[in-house]
């Protein structure tokens, strides 16, 4: 039996998820992290938009910056004793037409483009010959509307196996109003974590050097936005279909 957290980038189930990760590893369980954005663009194939994201970011071209998140993530899992799997789709801010035309040119807090419309389909095909029967999944909840978190969501609730969920952060900090719809008809299910666990929490989600500037829209370390969530939490929160 293995925990999988599926990831749609490659920071987002740690920063999420990250000392519930720690504790399960500890524990001895099987736990891996699957990251489903992380392919790499064309060199020179940057929107305005990516480009600008880039900037942010401070990393260079597309294969550039993928390979240095994708050495941020190990590094990450390797302080919480995980493995993890890259799955090469592209992140929305590479996506283009047929006729080169980006889908996602201003934000990637949007609707999918109707172009991504099979995307959840294709990723549940790749998702499915990964999978064993007795795996338990644990999907983001998408808050704030990330276009590739809904679409990582979709892909997932497609496979039609039970399912945890887990509340993306940074979003439940920076769109706190968007947890009850989201949340609608699951149940919270609490984990308590220690603050050895909190740590190596905090010390992973440091690894994802290149996002952190960009991460909080609150005047808040990432240190401290994840020691409140413990604390208010008691530890960490997963949501599952109520048990009635």
């Amino acid at each position: 039996m293995r925990w999988i957290y599926l990831s749609p980038h490659f920071d987002d189930a740690v920063l999420s998820c990250g000392g519930l990760i720690h504790a399960q590893a500890r524990q001895g369980l099987t736990v891996e992290i699957w990251t489903l954005f992380g392919g790499a663009p064309p060199a020179g194939s940057l929107s305005d938009f990516a480009r600008q994201i880039h900037a942010l970011w401070g990393t260079g071209d597309g294969p550039q910056t993928v390979a240095l998140r994708k050495e941020e993530d190990l590094a990450a899992a390797a302080r919480l004793g995980v493995e993890v799997v890259h799955f090469d789709f592209l992140d929305c801010i590479y996506r283009r037409a047929p006729d080169g035309e980006p889908l996602y040119p201003q934000s990637v807090f949007v609707p999918p483009h109707p172009l991504d419309a099979d995307l959840p389909a294709v990723m549940a095909a790749a998702l499915d010959s990964e999978l064993l029967a007795e795996d338990i999944l644990v999907c983001p909840l998408a808050l704030g509307g990330h276009v590739d978190h809904v679409l990582a969501r979709t892909a997932i609730e497609r496979l039609g196996r039970p399912l945890r969920y887990y509340a993306d952060i940074p979003y439940l900090v920076n769109y706190p109003e968007s947890l009850p719809a989201a949340s609608a008809g699951l149940e919270r299910e609490g984990f308590p974590l220690s603050e050895a666990d909190l740590r190596a929490w905090q010390e992973a989600a440091a690894a994802y050097a290149s996002q952190i500037d960009s991460l909080l829209k609150v005047e808040a370390s990432l240190d401290q936005v994840l020691r409140d969530y413990w604390r208010e939490q008691g530890g960490l929160s997963l949501w599952r279909p109520r048990r009635d």
